[in-house]
């Protein structure tokens, strides 16, 4: 490339006839370029112009920093991964990024050509390009083009680039009048990426942080209330018992005082310790500082659109984020906040201890730092339960030798002869073949799991209060008490639609009286949208249960083919392959369902075009919530409730699709299916997740987009390939920061495993606490090396999250109850031992729980054909309450079974009012904000107040200092102006003598 043609500007023509505005009939654009300009080549100057500076020379235009290429070669090699401009100086702050693309530009004659904009035109704040001298010179005629020019034929594609030059010129002049200060590459080749680096000022800084309220700590500081006592002695103790555990991250000198936080304000700068000004604001307090400017500018060029997530949602930029500080894992250069969280936080090797959440907020922000102690607090909690549930599991496994209904299952003197499980080909079976099911059912299905489900009941209720208590805690020493929630600006989407309104409402000239309305979308406007989110939920719920029903009748059929397997061993373990096989299926269904509905739920929230960010993000969580919720579980609520309770009986079995019966439940009951269907659900679904969505996909997508660079980059020449890349450019190649709400969801999810059906399986929050000790170094892990740094968030608590929870907590109560009264054995062992046991124990609980069925009364064609069973049946056993064949009311409902549906339906209510009370009782007990915080918040209001008195009688006993001394200074002025007339009027006097004595003189003469 010649250097003409790199520094070749784009004059802009007369303003009543823009050829970047305007097209021609055969849908292209002419762009009027001087010829005598190919020869020019405007260097600018090496620095970056100061905005306050560059104002006093210029009115509202500003030279950006556009590096020459063989100065940024030298300047970048000279500081290595810098995170500065150019003068080493001053700091990148945030960085825009976008790809570009310089077209190849047909002229008159035919004859292609590249056509390139300067790298050094100057931002006007109208959007144009500034002209130099020489071109403010000439004038055009606005209806012939300038003289000594050519006109350049635009493609389709052109055009679009064009449009988005104008819309970031105009984006970063705007930028420019706002204060920030900007630098950016020469667009050297004919395509590829380019960065916009900004840096903030130290006045921008003070003013939006008078702005947004941030408070900042004072000089003034104040003890910390101490606790006394045996509590003093017992924090002391646990904090060296923990010392081990602690991270090895700095911390402050005394942590018993407390730096007082004040709002920022210009006028009260007296009050900060401002030492250093490019230090005084952290970098991530900086960062949130620009990105609020970034999301209230405007931009004229496109449709007065607001913000920078308006700009990268038309692509006009490709991305925008803050810096890490730097690289990670450099042994060599010097330690930053990214590469201590690394060594102390985001290492496998450091499982064992606790969060830095301190400093996870100060480089996070305090949304992510939330996240991140709930989780903390949340798989400290799963301790307690784990071993607990251990010594559930442990308990049942003592026990399983003295449990009297097993030992009669297992007992092959007690000749339970059982009903064929299947028309035809299923022979008469012996209650005994079952021993194993029963014994292993005993493991889950026993009365301490009724104590385990109130205690998890009361943990869950323990945990949320907890949680609520350390979040005061986090709000007080993280300055986010009287947090006011902060102005948002619409969202790109709701723009767009409202933009479309506006032009319709235009075309068609209709005028309303109420000009609000054409200010914002009505409920008409929103109608379609909430139809199709209402039909389109309706539908997925529909189609998951549709699924399960499709996973039914895999069981169905496949018990059915199997039973007439002509291999004895298939015909012995059908049971087990078809759960073993089911369970698979549903697992891969749930999984593919999650990521399916996760698409769906963020399609419907868009299609109700909520206004701002928040409300977009609690629409989606609790529309992805509910179809993810209704995913997960609806494969364990069939299990717990549903199966087994639709089959009939021998003589009137319920079949489905001609001739299947419906299926039936183990002899041990469900419970140790739905143990089965819950563990490998839940195991399954934690374990892929982390290892293929959380840890595959997103370093697939980093390859990807490396790999895609690199292409870019090879099919243009660089002089510069030994260079060391830029912060930015490492940034750049990282996966975006997409939100928290995939994290959260994922742990509430296993929260609902850990609650909702704790009572089949007392061994989940035992899993739930091994994967989050992975999670936790996983999560961080993604945060500090795989994922763009976040733009910081105040945040004071975790959100709808909490609703989400709380909700969960209440209904795992009655789905326990429900899980203890229904599938489970407890209730009828409960009943037959008080209410029909001769002696107060369970033997004969077995032959109580099976009825009669004579074989004579089976339906033609559907007693086993070729028996083979060893003796004589004239009557079978199936398990339920019925009245026997020879009663008069036979194969009716017996009066046991009506007695155990009471005490079923008691054992409901009863345990469901006495967990709730005990749960509100615990909330009540537990006070919401700690004492000793109240007590602090408190002080430091009154501290406050006397800390401005005292400052503002100082200030007070200065100006009155002043005033004495001025006062004393202007009345001894006084004093001598006196003596100094008095004395001017004594030599007046006398001179006036002299003069009449000389007169009479010289008139005697």
């Amino acid at each position: 490339m010649e250097t003409g043609a790199h520094n070749m500007p784009l004059a802009p023509l007369c303003p009543k006839n823009d050829s970047r505005t305007s097209a021609s009939k055969s849908n292209k654009k002419y762009l009027t370029v001087p010829q005598n300009l190919h020869s020019k080549a405007l260097r600018q100057d090496s620095g970056a112009a100061e905005s306050s500076d560059y104002r006093n020379t210029h009115k509202n235009s500003v030279i950006n920093n556009y590096m020459d290429g063989a100065q940024v070669g030298a300047t970048e090699r000279t500081v290595p991964g810098m995170m500065h401009f150019r003068d080493s100086k001053r700091k990148v702050d945030y960085v825009l990024a976008y790809h570009y693309r310089k077209r190849i530009s047909h002229v008159e004659d035919g004859s292609p050509g590249p056509l390139h904009r300067p790298p050094s035109l100057a931002i006007i704040s109208n959007g144009e390009t500034a002209k130099t001298q020489s071109e403010q010179q000439q004038q055009c005629n606005p209806d012939a083009p300038c003289p000594d020019s050519e006109t350049v034929d635009m493609s389709p594609l052109d055009v679009l680039e064009e449009t988005k030059w104008e819309q970031r010129n105009q984006f970063e002049s705007n930028l420019v009048e706002a204060g920030l200060e900007i630098e950016k590459d020469v667009e050297k080749k004919s395509q590829g990426l380019s960065f916009v680096r900004i840096h903030a000022p130290w006045n921008v800084l003070s003013r939006e942080a008078e702005f947004l309220k941030i408070k900042m700590p004072t000089k003034k500081t104040y003890k910390i209330k101490e606790d006394g006592g045996i509590l003093k002695k017992m924090s002391e103790i646990w904090h060296q018992f923990t010392k081990p555990l602690q991270p090895n991250v700095p911390r402050r000198n005394n942590t018993r005082m407390k730096n007082l936080s004040y709002p920022f304000s210009r006028e009260k700068m007296y009050l900060y310790n401002i030492s250093d000004k490019d230090t005084f604001f952290d970098n991530a307090t900086r960062s949130r500082i620009v990105h609020e400017i970034l999301k209230r500018t405007y931009s004229t060029k496109a449709k007065n659109s607001m913000g920078i997530n308006t700009l990268i949602a038309n692509n006009v930029y490709e991305a925008a984020y803050p810096l890490h500080d730097g690289e990670y894992e450099d042994e060599n250069k010097e330690m930053n906040d990214r590469k201590l969280l690394y060594q102390e936080w985001a290492r496998y090797g450091v499982f064992y201890k606790f969060q830095p959440v301190d400093l996870i907020r100060k480089y996070f922000g305090e949304k992510i730092g939330m996240y991140f102690a709930w989780l903390g607090l949340y798989t400290e909690f799963l301790i307690p339960s784990s071993i607990v549930g251990i010594i559930v599991f442990l308990y049942g496994c003592v026990t399983i030798e003295n449990d009297i209904p097993s030992k009669e299952m297992c007992d092959h003197h007690n000749t339970f002869i059982m009903c064929p499980l299947c028309d035809k080909i299923c022979d008469y079976w012996n209650l005994s073949t079952a021993c194993a099911t029963a014994r292993a059912s005993h493991l889950f299905d026993n009365p301490a799991t009724v104590f385990f489900s109130i205690f998890m009941a009361l943990w869950a209720t323990m945990f949320l209060e907890n949680w609520k208590r350390l979040q005061m805690r986090l709000s007080y020493f993280w300055d986010l008490t009287g947090l006011e929630e902060e102005e948002e600006y619409p969202r790109p989407e709701y723009e767009t639609k409202l933009l479309r309104k506006k032009s319709r409402t235009e075309k068609s000239k209709i005028i309303t009286q109420d000009e609000d309305e054409k200010e914002k979308l009505t409920w008409k406007d929103r109608t379609p949208g909430y139809l199709v989110n209402f039909a389109s939920i309706l539908f997925m719920i529909s189609l998951t249960f549709s699924l399960v029903f499709g996973v039914i009748v895999y069981r169905i059929t496949t018990a059915a083919a199997l039973s007439m397997s002509p291999n004895e061993s298939t015909r012995s373990n059908v049971r087990v392959t078809v759960t073993a096989t089911a369970v698979i299926i549903n697992l891969v269904v749930i999984l593919i369902l999650d990521e399916i509905y996760g698409m769906v739920a963020k399609w419907l929230t868009e299609m109700e075009v909520p206004k701002t960010e928040k409300a977009f993000e609690e629409r989606l969580i609790l529309k992805a919530f509910l179809l993810k919720f209704v995913n997960s579980y609806a494969p364990i609520f069939y299990v717990a409730f549903f199966k087994g309770r639709f089959v009939g009986r021998p003589g009137q079995y319920v079949y489905v699709f001609a001739g299947y019966r419906m299926e039936e439940c183990a002899p041990g009951g469900c419970l140790m299916e739905l143990c089965i269907q819950l563990s490998i659900i839940m195991l399954g679904k934690q374990l892929i997740q982390n290892n293929v969505f959380e840890i595959g996909v997103p370093k697939l997508k980093k390859l990807f987009r490396k790999l895609k660079d690199e292409r870019s980059k090879t099919k243009q020449s660089d002089s510069n390939l030994s260079r060391q890349p830029q912060q930015w450019e490492l940034d750049y190649v990282l996966e975006p920061f997409t939100g928290l709400t995939p994290e959260y969801m994922e742990m509430i999810i296993q929260f609902g495993f850990v609650t909702l059906f704790v009572a089949s399986f007392p061994l989940a929050p035992v899993f739930a606490l091994l994967n989050n000790v992975i999670e936790i170094r996983l999560d961080a892990k993604k945060f500090v090396s795989e994922l763009r740094r976040p733009d910081t968030v105040r945040a004071k608590d975790i959100g709808i999250w909490f609703n989400v929870l709380s909700g969960i907590g209440k209904f795992s109560v009655i789905i326990n109850a429900f899980v203890i009264s229904v599938t489970s054995d407890f209730i009828p062992r409960l009943v037959y031992q008080y209410a029909y046991s001769f002696n107060g124990t369970m033997h004969g609980f077995i032959n109580h729980t099976l009825s009669y069925f004579n074989i004579s009364d089976f339906k033609t064609g559907t007693q086993p054909e070729n028996s083979q069973f060893h003796q004589e049946v004239s009557f079978c056993r199936f398990k339920d309450y019925r009245e026997p064949p020879w009663s008069e009311n036979q194969y009716e409902f017996s009066k046991q079974y009506w007695s155990v549906l009471a005490a079923r339906l008691a054992f409901v209510i009863i345990f469901q009012n006495l967990v709730m009370f005990l749960s509100l009782l615990v909330d009540w007990m537990i006070p919401d904000i700690p004492k000793d915080i109240s007590e602090q918040i408190k002080k430091e209001k009154s501290v406050l107040v006397d800390f401005f008195l005292k400052e503002e009688h100082e200030k007070l006993k200065l100006i009155e200092n002043f005033i004495r001394h001025d006062k004393q200074s202007s009345r001894s002025d006084r004093k001598e102006r006196k003596n100094r007339a008095a004395s001017f009027c004594q030599f007046r006097h006398n001179k006036r003598g002299s003069f009449t004595s000389s007169s009479s003189l010289h008139t005697d003469v």
